[in-house]
C-alpha cells in the first residue's frame, strides 16, 4: 500500500519531489538488509571507573526496553573536567556503556576531557563504546579530505585508535553523497571507526545511502541519530518504517524536549531573564526556543501536568519523570532491536536525577493517552527532524 500511494504522488509532483518520491518507490520495493549491533566487547574489565561491588549498581531492564546512551555535548562548555569525569563515572556504575560526542561540541573540549579520563576508548577489551561525529559547519565540509580531517582530529582528541560508531552529523548538500560515503567506506576500511550512523538526514536520503553502499560494497550505515521525544514525533511517520526496512537503530536526542519536558518553564519566561540552558545564554538558543518555544507545546504540558495530578493524587510523579518514562516504555523506540536514548545533562546532579527515572516502570494509561492529546495539540509546529 506505501509504494502505491508513494507512486501515485510521485505522478503529481513536482519534478524535485518526483524525483525523491521515484527513488523511494524503487528503494521500497528492494529487499530488506539484515545488520548486526556494535562489536562485541572483550572480557577484560573496565579500567575506569576501577569495578566496585559496594558502589556499582548494574541497571536489569527488559529486552523491550531501549538502552542508555551518555550525550557529552555540555562537557567543557557547561562542564568543567571536574564534573564531567564525575559524571561519566555514575553513568558507567550504573551499568551503561556507550558515550555519545562530536567534532564540534565545545569547540573540540568534549572530546579532550573524554580522552584524558584515561577510558581506554577503542582499545580491545574496552568495554566503554564511544561515539563521534563529522559536520559540514566551522568552515568544515563533508569532502573527504575534511571529514578524513574530523574523523583524525577526533581520534587525536580522544587518545584512541578507532571509534565504536562514526556518524555523519547531518548533510552537506553541497557535497556529492558518492564522495562522502565513499571516503566513510575507506577510513572503516582504515580502521578509524567501526559503525557507521547518519543524523539529520531525511528518510529518502537514508534510502538512498543505504542503496549506494549496498551497490558499491561500502560499508553500511547501521545507526541513525534523531530527536524524538513526546511532543516531537515526527520521526514515527516516515523515517521509522525506513529504518527498519534498512535495519539501522535510532538513538534519540532531545528526550525532554531541551529541558522544556521537564515542565520548570513557563511561556512567558521568554521575556524575562533566565539562567543559561538549551532556551538562554548559549550560542543554541535560538535554534531551541524555534524548535520548542511556542504556547501550543506550554498548553500540551499543562494537560499531561494535569493528568499526573488527577491519576496519582498527592504521590504523582515530576513532569521530567513522566517524560522520560514515555521514552523508555510508551514511545516507538524498540530494545530488542537496538534503539536507545541519548541523556545529556548540565550537572551530577541532573544526570544522577535522570539516570534514576530511566529504572523506573510504565505510566497510568491515562497519561499516556494525556501525552496522546498533548502531541496531537502541538503536531503542526513539531520541527523537522532533518536538516
Amino acid at each position: 500500500m506505501a509504494l502505491q500511494i508513494a507512486y501515485s504522488l510521485a505522478v503529481t509532483s513536482t519534478n524535485k519531489t518526483q524525483k525523491n518520491l521515484i527513488v523511494l518507490c524503487h528503494l521500497l520495493s528492494q529487499r530488506p538488509l539484515v545488520t548486526t549491533g556494535l562489536r562485541t566487547a572483550g572480557t577484560n574489565v573496565l579500567s575506569y571507573p576501577p569495578p566496585s561491588s559496594a558502589t556499582s549498581t548494574t541497571v536489569t531492564m527488559s529486552q523491550a526496553r531501549p538502552a542508555t546512551v551518555l550525550g557529552a555535548m555540555e562537557m567543557g562548555r557547561r562542564m568543567d573536567v571536574t564534573s564531567s569525569s564525575a559524571s561519566v563515572r555514575a553513568f558507567l556504575q550504573r551499568g551503561h556503556t556507550e558515550i555519545d560526542t562530536a567534532f564540534v561540541y565545545a569547540n573540540g573540549q568534549s572530546e579532550t576531557i573524554l580522552g584524558d579520563l584515561g577510558l581506554g576508548l577503542g582499545r580491545s577489551g574496552c568495554k566503554v563504546k564511544i561515539a563521534t561525529k563529522a559536520a559540514p559547519m566551522f568552515g568544515k565540509t563533508l569532502k573527504p579530505a575534511d571529514v578524513r580531517f574530523q574523523l583524525e582530529t577526533s581520534l587525536k582528541r580522544l587518545q584512541c585508535p578507532r571509534v565504536d560508531l562514526f556518524y555523519l552529523h547531518f548533510p552537506d548538500h553541497g557535497t556529492p553523497i558518492e564522495e562522502t560515503l565513499q571516503a566513510c567506506h575507506q577510513l572503516h576500511q582504515e580502521g578509524k571507526f567501526v559503525e557507521l550512523g547518519l543524523s539529520n538526514y531525511v528518510s529518502w536520503e537514508v534510502a538512498e545511502i543505504c542503496t549506494l553502499c549496498k551497490k558499491n560494497g561500502w560499508i553500511m550505515p547501521t545507526v541513525y541519530q534523531g530527536m524524538y521525544n513526546a511532543i516531537t514525533r515526527q520521526v514515527e511517520t516516515e523515517l521509522f518504517p525506513c529504518l527498519r526496512h534498512f535495519g539501522l537503530r535510532f538513538y534519540a536526542f532531545n528526550p525532554l524536549a531541551g529541558g522544556l519536558l521537564t515542565g520548570r518553564y513557563k511561556y512567558q519566561d521568554k521575556d524575562g531573564k533566565n539562567p543559561e540552558s538549551r532556551f538562554f545564554g548559549n550560542p543554541f538558543s535560538q535554534l531551541y526556543m524555534d524548535r520548542y518555544w511556542k504556547e501550543e507545546h506550554f498548553n500540551g504540558i499543562a494537560l499531561v501536568e494535569k493528568a499526573l495530578k488527577t491519576t496519582y493524587g498527592p504521590t504523582a510523579p515530576s513532569m521530567i519523570s513522566a517524560a522520560v518514562r514515555w521514552m523508555y516504555h510508551h514511545s516507538q523506540l524498540k530494545g530488542t532491536q537496538g534503539d536507545a536514548v541519548i541523556l545529556g545533562m548540565s550537572s551530577l546532579e541532573q544526570l544522577e536525577q535522570n539516570l534514576a527515572l530511566v529504572e523506573e516502570g510504565p505510566l497510568e494509561p491515562a497519561v499516556v493517552d494525556a501525552f496522546d492529546q498533548a502531541w496531537n495539540l502541538v503536531a503542526h509546529e513539531c520541527p523537522n527532524y532533518f536538516r
